[in-house]
């Protein structure tokens, strides 16, 4: 993830002051809390973590405390040595510490690996570095203990719950406030903060974890992204399909999914004696409709296109906002071509991905994912279609970075990470080829020399969910969606009760030419304007009585200072432009 400044350096990378710092974290919480016991403490993007097990909760109110033992450590620790043990020595050392998740650690290092501890002051700790030199260069107002969380051991639901601390540490303390300041901004576009100040959506855990209800503001914003999608997606060929929810179990062993994603699917529904699953892909029932009947090599390519909700099961603990859930909305898509038509074919997904994450302002890069260990198909046809992605990359001018055995167990891939205001990277659209549903499935097409063949089989979803997707916008957006996609961009404030009526009637005017608009009146015009900000409306309509004579209005426009004075056909001409370019500003 890219930041907003560039890190001042030090005399050593980032990761290893981290890293130390971790340490000195360990060795401050054990002289706190000298029965704790420490689990791992690597160091990760912009900070580190260390997981204890420890007498009592923490909260937020230990950290400074904490953070003042670091200090303390820091001021006597000196070097940061690193001694090399035998497997027995250190088995000793850990066994007459008391640290049994270390022991663990010991165990999984293979026979013949050096085993090392780094020590600093009077604490020492299995692991491989690497670390700074000396205590003196880790700058004491350059760190800052930001949270505690629980983490499993090992990641493990069936394992001891730990208590993770979580850290930043730069190389300054001007660094360290720019970073401080970053997480402020995160923290005030986090989608969980405006859906809940904004009124957009709502998570209810005795109706089922993991599930969104979408409130009037954010479903406006969800309605307006659907037809946009379809008018898209029509334009290019695409047929709509609409397919159940639920289907018989024998559907998702044919297609392997419920061999190969067991834990993910929901548990089965007893319906007239059989087995049933509510859907966790859309695939198998857009094969189903190609199977219906026969096709000649004329009707290929077929484009089928569904914003089709699925449910899988995702551990309460990943849970997050909109971002991960249990039922969501893919924008799927599937072409059925002839390997001819497969480099054509991927050429159309990327130029539509690249029109609808521009649209949002999203930079992005593109992976190609290869070939895993287990996968179906030989290697001519790998082959065919890595070279079909490839091709079609360099006629879009697409740079593709490697994922070296990224690819599914079926096909090759392009994904997508794309870059948000913030510069924060987050999983987007993705290009699929598949060799395994037509061969489960028996999908063939009568070619031109009359003789039965399998079609390719092309998956893509460019929005990916559209929970996780307008969730993004959220925090893309901080909330001020673009006026093409805004679920309120107007509020009408008359100054004071004689406006009223003039008031209603641009209301009308507004309303009538595609806007949502309120109007808001009563009290203040201070009060209503500081509202209408709040409530991330970007443009306020204020009508005075020199307005209403004049027959225009006055405009307030959002991170605009000067105001203007405009004619209600020359504001809702500034409207349409602004909804028709999709601009991102206002």
């Amino acid at each position: 993830m890219s930041l907003p400044f560039e890190p001042q350096s030090g005399p050593a990378p980032l990761a290893a002051l981290r890293h130390s710092v971790s340490h000195v974290m360990a060795d401050a919480v054990l002289r706190l809390f000298p029965e704790g016991k420490v689990a791992i403490g690597p160091p990760i993007e912009h900070g580190f973590y260390y997981d204890f097990e420890l007498p009592r909760p923490l909260t937020e109110e230990d950290l400074p405390r904490i953070e003042a033992e670091m200090r303390r450590i820091l001021a006597e620790a000196g070097e940061f040595r690193r001694l090399t043990l035998s497997r027995a020595e250190a088995e000793e050392r850990l066994r007459a510490a008391g640290q049994p998740y270390k022991l663990e650690l010991l165990a999984d290092i293979p026979e013949g690996e050096e085993i090392s501890f780094y020590e600093h002051g009077t604490w020492g700790d299995l692991c491989e570095g690497p670390h700074v030199a000396r205590a003196d260069q880790i700058p004491a107002d350059g760190f800052r203990l930001l949270s505690v969380a629980g983490a499993y051991w090992r990641g493990d639901a069936s394992q001891p719950m730990l208590q993770r601390i979580y850290g930043t540490a730069w190389w300054s303390k001007k660094d360290l406030k720019k970073y401080l300041a970053y997480l402020e901004e995160v923290q005030a576009r986090d989608h969980r903060r405006l859906g809940r100040e904004l009124d957009l959506f709502s998570l209810h855990p005795e109706f089922g974890a993991g599930l969104v209800f979408w409130h009037p503001k954010l479903a406006h914003v969800r309605r307006r992204l659907e037809e946009w999608w379809w008018r898209l997606h029509e334009e290019r060929g695409y047929w709509p399909v609409y397919t159940p929810h639920v289907a018989g179990e024998p559907v998702f062993e044919r297609s392997g999914h419920l061999q190969n994603y067991a834990d993910m699917i929901w548990a089965p529904m007893d319906v007239d004696g059989r087995p049933h699953r509510v859907k966790p892909m859309n695939c198998p029932g857009h094969v189903t409709i190609f199977n219906s009947r026969r096709h000649s090599y004329r009707d290929l390519p077929l484009r089928f296109a569904e914003l089709g909700t699925v449910y899988r099961y995702e551990p309460s603990g990943t849970l997050h906002g909109m971002l991960r859930v249990r039922g969501f909305t893919q924008d799927d898509a599937h072409i059925f071509c002839t390997p001819a038509q497969l480099e054509d074919e991927i050429v159309g997904v990327l130029d539509l991905v690249d029109v609808i994450l521009r649209t949002f302002g999203y930079e992005y890069t593109a992976y190609l994912a290869t070939r895993p260990e287990k996968s179906l198909g030989d290697d001519a046809i790998w082959e065919h279609a890595m070279a079909a992605l490839r091709a079609a990359a360099d006629r879009r001018g697409l740079d593709l970075a490697d994922d070296p055995g990224g690819g599914v167990f079926y096909g090759p891939k392009i994904d997508f990470k794309i870059r948000d205001a913030l510069g924060r990277e987050w999983q987007g659209p993705t290009v699929q080829v598949d060799f395994n549903l037509p061969e489960r499935f028996d999908i063939q097409y009568n070619d031109a020399d009359n003789t039965l063949k399998r079609p390719v089989m092309v998956h893509r979803a460019i929005f990916g969910s559209m929970e996780r997707f307008v969730g993004g916008l959220i925090e893309h957006f901080a909330g001020w969606f673009p006026v093409w996609l805004h679920p309120c961009p107007v509020a009408v404030l008359p100054i004071t009760e004689e406006q009223e009526e003039a008031a209603a009637a641009v209301l009308e005017r507004v309303r009538a030419a595609g806007f949502p608009a309120v109007l808001r009146s009563g009290g203040p015009l201070r009060r209503r304007v500081r509202e209408a900000e709040v409530e991330k409306i970007p443009y306020m309509v204020v009508l005075g009585a020199r307005e209403v004579d004049e027959g225009r209005l006055n405009l307030r426009v959002h991170g605009v200072k000067e105001q203007r004075s405009l004619t209600v056909d020359e504001f809702l001409g500034f409207l349409r432009e602004k909804r028709d370019r999709r601009d991102l500003d206002y």
